[in-house]
């Protein structure tokens, strides 16, 4: 390097960097600039220089993050000479931004403001860093602020406005109509704008994969998925930046089964844009998927903190709730998602899985009618609600509700063979046999392969009426129905040995404890002291 070039002024160094950018070639406008401060290691201009060339080099190859630690080095150094230059504060924390360490990138922001930098841009980046730890309103907060020392300038922050208030508020009118009026202003303040062109032109480099991308589809539907999965790594390498293009790499690992590399992919669409939706979607279902439910409830509540009155989300996260063993919880979202309703069907589906929870799991029964009675109000005609109701009512004890409801499900479909099945249930647990037969037999007439109602006919027989040969019939009959149902063999069994059939009844006093041992109905210590005592 020529001495005359280190005694040059900034504007000259400046004018040889540009022109090495220009070329493509930042590692040569690296090279340049280190070997100046070689010579001249105290020139906070050049190390500051230096620094945003690490900083464009860096964005430049966006996923390998190579060169951030670099950039931060020179701005720090810069800064120890230049104390109170809010500038390069500023560059340090854009540097912990992209770098991922959200908490130094806003205290160095805020630094910057006590230093005089840019107030617009500082409260900008701070709002960026909260979107990106999730804390939406606080965000907005400073999108707010930001817009106060800018006029023109405010493409980006309109804009991000514009994101926020569709995402946290899309229920109000009020509040559309204001996210819209943002996404207009951010498009009038776009030419004044430089920060805000750049991420507009950068955008714009989709269509450079437009071809790649409908190939990527093609072979993804013909489920060549390894093409697809070549296919969306070239095209992250082009636009490293486009989100959907991870979310869609992680859809082709989820479906081969590769679900570390699918939430890698989701992961890291999640960080470039935090209101992905996809990116929150697919990794909810590969956490799912490999049943990693902790991971995934962790995910969904994010997600509903950026969609708080999404139904779907909160009867989402209830189900895994309830499959944890968590069922407070779970009752909790399912309710949120009641009184969010967004369809009727929908919610009346919600209604009756959170009713069906209060009555057999958290045994509730006044809270399983309340639902299932807001699940009949939503859909009327729906004959499902009517036994869930008529069945809560019964663990009530409430037979004269439980009665009214059997009998307005069959005004619907009076040839229902459960229907008749329950109300003979219910006339026999309210003692009347004679109806409780002619329901049994009405379910059995409806349906003949109706094995429950065969064998409950089989126990008022044997149990009530003591017609020992009508019970013995019911039981083969519930039998020849379902070969698997273990009480009917072991009723079977008892109608036998009361016969004096000891030996038939042992045969099926055996089979009724081995397929037991698979469906659990009967307390197998039941069935094996019947046995014992066959031959006492």
């Amino acid at each position: 390097m020529d001495e005359s070039i280190l005694s040059t002024d900034i504007r000259s160094i400046n004018k040889e960097i540009n022109k090495l950018k220009k070329k493509g070639e930042i590692q040569k406008a690296i090279e340049f600039c280190q070997t100046i401060l070689m010579k001249e290691p105290n020139r906070s201009d050049l190390h500051v220089r230096l620094g945003d060339l690490y900083m464009d080099w860096h964005l430049d190859v966006y996923q390998a993050k190579q060169y951030i630690d670099e950039a931060i080095i020179q701005y720090q150094r810069a800064s120890e000479v230049l104390i109170d230059n809010g500038e390069i504060y500023y560059k340090i924390g854009f540097a912990f931004f992209h770098k991922g360490e959200l908490d130094r990138a806003i205290n160095y922001f805020n630094l910057a403001l006590k230093n005089g930098a840019d107030r617009a841009q500082c409260h900008y980046m701070i709002a960026q860093c909260l979107k990106k730890k999730d804390r939406y309103t606080d965000a907005l907060e400073e999108a707010d602020i930001a817009l106060k020392y800018t006029f023109f300038k405010s493409s980006r922050i309109h804009y991000l406005k514009h994101r926020l208030l569709r995402v946290l508020f899309f229920s109000s009118f009020k509040t559309k109509l204001q996210s819209n009026l943002e996404l207009l202003l951010s498009y009038l303040f776009l030419p004044f704008d430089r920060e805000a062109k750049k991420d507009f032109f950068q955008k714009l480099k989709i269509i450079v994969i437009f071809p790649d991308l409908v190939r990527a589809f093609y072979v993804s539907k013909l489920k060549d998925y390894e093409a697809g999965i070549n296919y969306y790594v070239k095209m992250i390498d082009k636009v490293p930046g486009f989100t959907p293009l991870y979310c869609l790499l992680g859809d082709i690992y989820r479906a081969i089964g590769k679900h570390e590399e699918a939430i890698i992919e989701y992961k890291m669409a999640r960080w470039i844009d935090s209101l992905c939706f996809s990116a929150y979607s697919g990794l909810v279902q590969a956490y799912e998927e490999i049943g990693d439910y902790d991971n995934a409830i962790s995910t969904y509540l994010k997600f509903i903190s950026i969609h708080p009155n999404n139904a779907i989300l909160h009867s989402n996260i209830a189900n895994l709730y309830f499959m944890k063993g968590e069922y407070e919880k779970a009752v909790s979202h399912y309710q949120s998602a009641i009184t969010l309703n967004p369809k009727q069907d929908w919610t009346s589906i919600v209604a009756q899985t959170l009713g069906y929870v209060q009555q057999n799991v958290i045994k509730n029964t006044d809270a399983a009618i309340e639902a299932f009675q807001a699940a009949y109000l939503l859909t009327p005609k729906e004959l499902d609600i009517y036994i869930s109701l008529g069945s809560a009512f019964y663990d009530k004890e409430d037979y004269k509700n439980a009665l009214i409801i059997y009998r307005r499900a069959l005004e619907l479909e009076p040839n229902n063979s459960k229907i008749h099945c329950n109300l003979g249930y219910l006339y026999w647990g309210m003692g009347e046999l004679t109806e409780a037969v002619k329901e049994y037999e009405l379910s059995i007439k409806y349906d003949p392969g109706y094995a429950i109602a065969h064998n409950n006919l089989g126990v008022i027989y044997l149990d009530d009426l003591a017609h020992i040969q009508q019970a013995a019939d019911c039981f083969r009959a519930a039998i020849n129905a379902n070969p698997n149902y273990a009480l009917a063999y072991y009723n079977l069994a008892r109608s036998l040995s009361i016969k004096g059939e000891k030996v038939e009844a042992a045969k099926f006093f055996q089979i009724a404890y081995d397929i037991n041992g698979i469906t659990n109905e009967i307390d197998p210590m039941e069935i094996q002291e019947r046995l014992n005592n066959l031959f006492e």
